[in-house]
């Protein structure tokens, strides 16, 4: 099943879409991961958490709300952040206003579409999307006011996507996936080539006027959008609608090939 279609609909763009859930469809269950996530905190620390100085009640305050979703106890040993990682399946961000600008404080990584926790802890909203074309222009200052405005209580949603050569949650790196595209042949595009939808919230921490912003990382194969015609062809819409400047950051091209295989009759 693919639960979140943000290609369904134009502009086939970069865009914000945000819109607010109910409480209860906060966190979207599923395994909580927390054995795999241990066992990369033991591989790779530097890429999956990290905590800057001060956080530490922002981070309870994380915790409490994942406890109180979940209906689980977190371990009281480790930073509260990471204990709160540990009871769901979505990364968590945790984004403070430090010297006038909201900056990462706090962060569990453990399915990255291609970055890590030593590229991103501390960095400002405006470096964080850097990369992303034409953010600072079209949406950084519609973020900071957002950010700024947002009152405790509701919850927003949005989700992006893209498609890679892997369907592994943790992909920290982009460089290992597109170096396997040309052994990919296009008669097995559809079992070898994933959707990958990054489904994220955000919420004003009342306590702390923190804000913590989560990320869970959903993939499928392309072959389950056969089952769903509609949705085949919303797909299809989409890769071929693209804006240059969102296939260009997304490095699309290197599966048009692939794609064109699979939505051929």
């Amino acid at each position: 099943m693919i639960r979140h279609t943000p290609w369904a609909a134009p502009p086939y763009d970069f865009a914000i879409g945000l819109r607010t859930i109910a409480p209860e469809d906060w966190l979207e269950g599923g395994d909580a991961e927390a054995g795999r996530k241990t066992a990369l905190l033991a591989e790779a620390p530097q890429n999956v958490w990290g905590e800057t100085e001060g956080s530490r009640p922002g981070q309870a305050e994380v915790r409490s709300l994942v406890e109180a979703a979940t209906g689980a106890r977190a371990d009281a040993d480790p930073p509260p952040l990471w204990a709160a990682s540990l009871l769901c399946a979505d990364d968590l961000c945790l984004m403070e206003r430090r010297d006038g600008r909201w900056v990462l404080s706090a962060v569990s990584l453990c399915s990255p579409t291609f970055f890590t926790v030593a590229e991103s802890l501390g960095k400002s909203l405006d470096e964080l999307h850097g990369p992303v074309p034409g953010f600072e222009d079209r949406f950084l200052p519609r973020v900071a006011r957002m950010f700024d405005a947002l009152a405790a209580g509701p919850i927003l949603e949005r989700s992006n996507w893209t498609v890679t050569a892997s369907g592994e949650a943790y992909l920290p790196s982009s460089a290992p996936v597109r170096a396997k595209v040309p052994d990919i042949p296009p008669g097995e595009a559809g079992s070898r080539v994933f959707l990958r939808v990054e489904r994220q919230t955000l919420q004003k921490l009342p306590d702390t006027e923190g804000v913590l912003f989560t990320i869970r990382a959903w993939r499928n194969p392309l072959n389950d959008l056969k089952s769903e015609p509609d949705r085949l062809a919303a797909f299809a819409a989409a890769w071929r609608g693209a804006s240059d400047e969102f296939r260009a950051y997304k490095g699309l091209a290197a599966y048009d090939a692939l794609i064109e295989a699979f939505l051929a009759p």
